[in-house]
């Protein structure tokens, strides 16, 4: 299938748009935490799927071990959100957050779900109110716990032929908290995408 890129003024509107729902999302995680959350800039980049396991990886860099939550979202847009936690994340998380003692292992994951639902729900609530689109997302579940970030992307289960990333980093100042929240679309999702930002620049 052949796919259509995105112009540069597109790119730049899409960029713009992330910009705002990052910095929602960057607050409402301060704001559980009671902490300064350092954003990045974000990065957007179409794929043929074959590499975007080796883009994630190249994205995320090589961290030792890594756990990942995902979440599908549809409607108007359709694709997958993914949150990867540094191993010692989860740490920093509990400290801040007031944990007296070490967690187990069910305590962690409900942190890191609970943390993840709140990153990819307020990033798309800022994509789905600034493009003026509509969007419904699941639950949240673990992907991978302590594994390799090579590991995470299964291409045997990806139909797609080109899939756009979405990457935005969070960090935590004075800690070793860091987190990637990744977007990732198909085909469809990307034309789809491409005319509400059509509509976003004409509304301007």
């Amino acid at each position: 299938m052949s796919l259509t890129p995105l112009t540069e003024d597109q790119r730049d509107a899409l960029q713009e748009v992330l910009n705002i729902a990052m910095g929602q999302a960057g607050d409402s995680l301060a704001r559980i935490l009671d902490a300064f959350v350092e954003l990045s800039v974000p990065r957007i980049r179409v794929v043929d799927v074959s590499h975007v396991a080796d883009t994630v990886r190249e994205m995320v860099g090589d961290r030792h071990e890594v756990t990942a939550v995902r979440q599908s979202f549809f409607d108007d847009l359709r694709g997958e959100a993914l949150v990867i936690f540094g191993a010692n994340g989860c740490k920093d998380l509990a400290d801040l957050m007031g944990y007296a003692e070490e967690l187990d292992q069910q305590s962690e994951r409900e942190l890191l779900l609970d943390v993840a639902n709140v990153l990819v729900g307020a990033i798309l609530n800022g994509i789905t109110e600034t493009l003026g689109t509509e969007l419904s997302y699941s639950a949240p579940s673990i992907m991978a716990e302590k594994a390799q970030v090579e590991t995470l992307i299964n291409l045997d289960q990806l139909s797609w032929s080109h899939a756009l990333l979405l990457e935005v980093n969070y960090s935590l100042e004075n800690r070793d908290f860091k987190s990637h929240l990744l977007l990732l679309m198909a085909e469809e999702a990307i034309d789809a995408l491409r005319g509400a930002i059509d509509q976003f620049m004409e509304s301007i």
